[in-house]
């Protein structure tokens, strides 16, 4: 069979191109713009350079972008993910415009969304779309590895943003230090099932996990007990980064994983 025609599907290759742009000038807009907000302080906000990862998850996105007009990349994009694309960044439009209007609980709902469509498309790629050349990896699997680490983030962000004591007017009481200690200890253990996993590409979502720790650990410096817990998780997470990027790279090398089966199976379920 021939090669499909660029044209093929057009409808949906030009509605995922408004979508990405709707999606990365709403982002831009918010950070960059006359309407930019830094948000609800709260006992789990991190330092504003985490957000940094949006322009990476943008830059790998627009080549997913690009990279729906060949035939390798039809066939994952438009056969596979369809419609869900452009719907998740309606969804993350829609959630960084309630998040930057302070519409917190608003915000709660969509990031849910979000998370639960990203969940989505990366079991679709992960399941029935494996990595057959490199722009499979670059442009399709590790931008929505790091997606869905990141949108985890996001939720238990928008949590305590929605029901969380506001960090600049009130200190932290006992039931909120238990609070944000559970949430650290649940992005720490994600992040090491993450970067366990028997499934290969979630070490992009351990990194964005860990990466989302150590701004929380830089940010949060007016209670001591917040501080140095997310110090602590952010480095049991890195190890665990660590470690299984070691444990890849001497795959390669030697032809062998240097852990069994047993031991690189998902800590939880996926």
């Amino acid at each position: 069979m021939a090669d499909s025609a660029w044209t093929d599907n057009i409808i949906l290759k030009v509605v995922n191109i408004v979508a990405y742009l709707l999606l990365a000038g709403s982002n831009i807009y918010n950070v960059a713009g006359p309407g930019y907000s830094s948000g609800k302080e709260t006992y789990v906000t991190p330092a504003s350079w985490v957000f940094y990862i949006w322009w990476l998850i943008h830059l790998l996105l627009f080549g997913f972008i690009i990279y729906q007009f060949y035939p390798a990349g039809k066939k994952t994009i438009i056969d596979g993910i369809s419609w869900r694309f452009s719907f998740l960044l309606v969804l993350n439009a829609i959630y960084v415009n309630t998040w930057a209007t302070h519409h917190y609980r608003v915000a709660l709902i969509f990031a849910l969304f979000v998370s639960s469509t990203v969940s989505h498309i990366y079991w679709i790629i992960k399941k029935h779309h494996q990595r057959e050349q490199w722009p499979d990896e670059l442009f399709i699997h590790l931008p929505f590895s790091l997606y869905h680490g990141w949108t985890l983030v996001l939720v238990i962000l928008s949590i305590f943003e929605a029901f969380g004591v506001n960090a600049l007017k009130h200190s932290p009481g006992v039931i909120t230090k238990v609070l944000v200690f559970l949430a650290l200890l649940f992005l720490e253990s994600t992040s090491v099932a993450y970067a366990y996993s028997s499934e290969e590409g979630d070490l992009a979502g351990a990194i964005a996990i860990a990466w989302s720790l150590w701004a929380i650990f830089d940010q949060q410096r007016s209670d001591e007990f917040i501080h140095w817990s997310a110090f602590a998780f952010a480095l049991l997470s890195l190890f665990s980064v660590a470690k299984a990027l070691w444990s890849t790279i001497s795959t390669h090398r030697g032809g062998g994983s240097i852990l069994h089966d047993e031991e690189r199976a998902p800590l939880v379920a996926g």
